[in-house]
């Protein structure tokens, strides 16, 4: 049989090779050949029904022990990926971040750009250190940024990481690798550092640098900024200082959408006859 390739630090499909009464040992390769061995399962991970021979999907990495081991528990992050993590505790050795396994994460103070603190949020990467082999975090993230040419398409969906809120909009991080910029005054929602979603690449310039976009929101979402405005008015006896001629930064900070999006919404309650709309403000008609 074949050595079966193992990554640590991510997700696995692997053998079950044989039962023990604490679980199941799955086939990591021969360790004369560059293998792992049987690798652990714990039985409280174990699927009911499997059985020597089956195969299924785990993720592998080091227990409190440093001792290989997998689990059935998908954790928030795998290596290569950015994420926005909770740190749990803090000691001499590092941060030790929740990044929903058993055995926390560790951030070295080496691999710290501030110094983290107990119960903070931080963006980190993950990856698999050279030389003890452990899953790591950093928060050095800038360093595990692709900057090799981009070759997305204009159009292509992405999944994106919010890196860092700029007076421009927001940075962010495309499929774990480039970074992007979606503008204020083309966001609908409110976003947050951290935040994962699903972008469209929009245009990408001749220096690199690639400009995102949001789906344009649905009925459903309109009709909820539709509401939000009138409630709005209502509570400002009627009349909102914000119209056409409005800043979109300052469209964003009442509503946290677009201009173009607010303009759009606007018009429709116009047409409704539901608010008057001049130059530089909107208000409820004298009969409502």
């Amino acid at each position: 049989m074949n050595n079966p390739k193992i990554t640590i630090g991510k997700t696995n499909d692997l053998i079950i090779s044989k039962t023990v009464d604490f679980g199941i040992y799955l086939d990591g390769g021969d360790p004369d050949e560059g293998g792992w061995g049987d690798i652990l399962l714990p039985a409280r991970y174990v699927p009911l029904g499997v059985a020597v021979g089956d195969k299924i999907n785990v993720f592998v990495y080091f227990d409190s022990e440093d001792r290989i081991i997998a689990t059935t528990d998908q954790p928030k992050a795998s290596v290569g990926e950015f994420s926005y993590l909770r740190v749990l505790d803090v000691n001499k050795t590092g941060a030790f971040l929740d990044w929903g396994l058993s055995k926390d994460l560790l951030v070295p103070y080496s691999e710290q750009a501030n110094k983290m603190r107990k119960s903070g949020f931080y963006l980190v990467y993950v990856f698999q250190d050279e030389e003890s082999e452990r899953v790591t975090a950093s928060s050095k993230v800038g360093k595990f940024l692709n900057l090799t040419a981009p070759i997305y398409q204009v159009g292509e969906a992405v999944q994106v990481v919010m890196m860092a809120s700029t007076d421009l909009g927001y940075k962010a991080i495309i499929n774990h690798s480039h970074t992007g910029m979606l503008y204020h005054n083309e966001i609908f929602a409110s976003l947050r550092v951290g935040q994962q979603l699903t972008a469209t690449i929009k245009k990408v310039r001749d220096d690199g640098k690639i400009d995102l976009s949001l789906p344009t929101p649905d009925k459903k979402d309109l009709n909820a900024l539709e509401q939000c405005i009138l409630d709005k008015l209502s509570y400002n006896h009627g009349n909102l200082m914000l119209g056409d001629k409005t800043p979109p930064d300052q469209i964003y900070q009442v509503f946290g959408v677009s201009k173009k999006n607010f303009k759009r919404t606007i018009s429709r309650l116009y047409k409704q006859r539901l608010i008057v709309i001049s130059a530089d403000s909107i208000s409820l008609p004298k009969d409502l």
